[in-house]
């Protein structure tokens, strides 16, 4: 994938079959939507493409070395800011999921089914959106 517009971040909907990768975010003020569930992915390092920045990200919160190849779909937000962040939707193995090592952001991470997530009230909520945005895309 190539950057088709300026970014700051990107985050990746992980699916093992019907259910997704999530954790639950650190409880400090400090951070934006303290204690919520989350997605991986995070800010741009560098010169980083979305796929570079949410393939790191991904190999770092959960230590899997997740491929271009298992992203399936891509859309740019912008909210409101001149810069886009991205939200990307891919699916892991068996494999994948069976070594996955937490990294140190985060209290705990979790597979949740769709529905729970879309309607959980301490979920990240324009997450919540992006995700039903795919799923209406499908």
């Amino acid at each position: 994938m190539t950057e088709m517009h300026p970014f700051h971040g990107a985050k990746i909907a992980l699916f093992l079959d019907r259910q997704l990768l999530v954790y639950q975010r650190d409880n400090k003020a400090s951070i934006p939507f303290p204690g919520l569930w989350d997605l991986p992915g995070g800010g741009r390092e560098g010169n980083e493409t979305p796929m570079e920045c949410v393939l790191r990200e991904v190999r770092e919160e959960f230590g899997i070395a997740l491929q271009a190849h298992c992203v399936r779909y891509t859309r740019a937000y912008f909210a409101g800011r001149r810069s886009a962040s991205y939200f990307m939707v891919g699916s892991l193995t068996q494999g994948q999921a069976a070594d996955i090592v937490f990294g140190d952001e985060g209290q705990q991470w979790a597979w949740m089914s769709v529905q729970a997530f879309l309607s959980h009230p301490q979920v990240v909520p324009h997450l919540q959106a992006r995700l039903q945005d795919y799923l209406a895309s499908q």
